[in-house]
């Protein structure tokens, strides 16, 4: 493992925690009710949330429609899988032999006022409908200290804490950052404390994972680290007892989160990628989307209940004309991005992150959801890139595809339909809110009662319910 070697210090406590400049910056002092779910721990122990981040096509991948005009379906055409009934897009075979496995989503609903990045990042990354400044702010809209929480930050909190590690973890990135911060990946209003932490990756070097200040700097020891810490405790003593406050508490949390983190082997352990087989490495591909799904197997083997990876796009090799910043953002050349590049990438390491838990028998107990802040525009044709011409797919959050497999979701099925051209929801139609309660069920979480900083209790999720014909 490669981490990132900084000053000791009383700051280092801080940065090395899980929040980084995220937590410190958007974080507010606040307590939750930290207790499992009293009816029982669900069969899911683990979620990993792969986020197709800059909006995948739902109708290019997922709920594709081979009757529609050819200015809708577009050039890709669908295959048969391993589940009766169940069709992904051609370019997806090593997906396609995993669908047993697969419960499609294709009626979600994540329409938001500005059809755009930020509301859908935040809508499906929540559950909550985004709030009017989204659309009177645009890009300019920075997570809020009051904001709704991530679905990872709340599954982070209901569970007990890990031993070692913080029960909340992202990578490769933190989205969108540092000019374009997405809202809806914090803990928001629920307190720093249950901010995740993040691991950097790189995409020219996939195997290398950066821990903030995991590292010691030179000649600082165990020892060395302890006593400081011992020195840091005493003068904290004192001014505890002049601040007792919320912000003291939550201060003192985040040190002993640090330290843990600092002298935890374990930290070093779950990101050492190098140590797997190099067969194994080769499955899931060797990039950095490929190594950061095989380094979430490895985090639910460590035991951590919620894991997620944005998908970390290649501006510098896969832009193509396609405007998307290497990302799912297909606003032109859609289907030469998708069939080249995007597709063959994420079939490869999904179907192996799926192939890997069912070999090791973690499929069962670890939820696994695919989902985006949008899908694209059925009608094809971006006004942005030269309209028919330039074969891209606007912005669409009206309409997309969620995947679910594994953690007791029954695999091999689609649920609920769009209409003819992939616009809209028509049959059973379901809400980010309806897929966000399905993942609390599915880990046993029912109790969404927390805590604001005044003691005061708040429903966590009032809207949706959970997809139980899935499960």
């Amino acid at each position: 493992m490669t981490s990132v070697t900084v000053p000791f210090s009383r700051r280092s406590f801080l940065i090395a925690s899980t929040t980084g400049l995220a937590g410190a910056t958007f974080g507010r002092p606040g307590w939750a009710k930290p207790t499992a779910n009293a009816e029982g721990v669900g069969q899911a122990k683990s979620t990993i949330l792969f986020f197709l981040s800059g909006g995948a096509s739902h109708i290019d991948m997922w709920d594709m429609k081979p009757h529609a005009p050819q200015e809708y379906r577009g050039e890709f055409r669908p295959i048969a899988t391993s589940a009766p009934g169940v069709t992904l897009c051609e370019h997806l075979p090593l997906l396609a032999r995993q669908a047993h496995h697969l419960a499609l989503v294709n009626s979600v609903g994540g329409s938001v006022s500005t059809n755009d990045h930020h509301a859908g990042y935040y809508y499906n990354l929540t559950g909550h409908v985004p709030d009017p400044t989204f659309l009177s702010l645009g890009n300019n809209r920075t997570p809020y200290p009051d904001d709704w929480p991530s679905m990872g930050a709340v599954v982070g909190m209901k569970r007990p804490k890990h031993p070692q590690l913080p029960n909340f973890i992202t990578l490769p990135q933190k989205e969108g950052a540092p000019a374009y911060t997405r809202p809806g990946q914090f803990a928001a209003r629920l307190g720093l404390e249950f901010d995740p932490l993040y691991v950097e990756g790189d995409t020219r070097q996939p195997l290398k994972f950066q821990v903030p200040a995991l590292e010691l700097q030179a000649g600082t020891s165990t020892a060395r680290l302890t006593n400081r810490q011992a020195l840091v405790q005493e003068l904290d003593a004192v001014r505890r007892n002049v601040d007792e406050g919320a912000a003291t508490r939550q201060w003192t949390s985040q040190q002993q989160r640090a330290l843990s983190l600092l002298l935890s082997s374990s930290t070093s352990r779950a990101f050492d990628i190098a140590s797997e087989p190099v067969a194994v490495r080769e499955r899931y591909g060797e990039n950095v989307n490929g190594m950061s799904l095989l380094a979430a197997r490895r985090l639910v083997e460590a035991g951590i209940p919620f894991i997620t990876v944005f998908w970390r796009g290649y501006p510098e090799t896969q832009d193509k004309k396609c405007a998307s910043g290497g990302g799912w953002d297909t606003h032109g050349n859609n289907f030469n991005c998708l069939k080249e590049d995007l597709l063959p990438e994420f079939d490869r390491c999904f179907s192996a992150l799926i192939e890997d838990l069912a070999a090791r028998g973690l499929l069962d107990q670890t939820m696994l959801l695919v989902t985006s802040e949008m899908g694209r525009k059925p009608k094809i044709g971006d006004p942005r890139s030269g309209g028919v011409k330039g074969a891209g797919r606007d912005h669409w959050t009206h309409c997309l595809t969620d995947v679910l497999a594994g953690g007791g979701i029954k695999g091999g099925q689609t649920y609920g339909s769009s209409d003819r051209y992939a616009e809209y929801p028509a049959q059973k139609p379901v809400t980010p809110a309806d897929v966000t309660k399905t993942v609390y069920h599915a880990m046993g979480i029912t109790d969404l009662e927390a805590y604001d900083n005044q003691n005061r209790p708040f429903n966590l999720l009032a809207e949706g319910n959970p997809l139980y014909e899935l499960l």
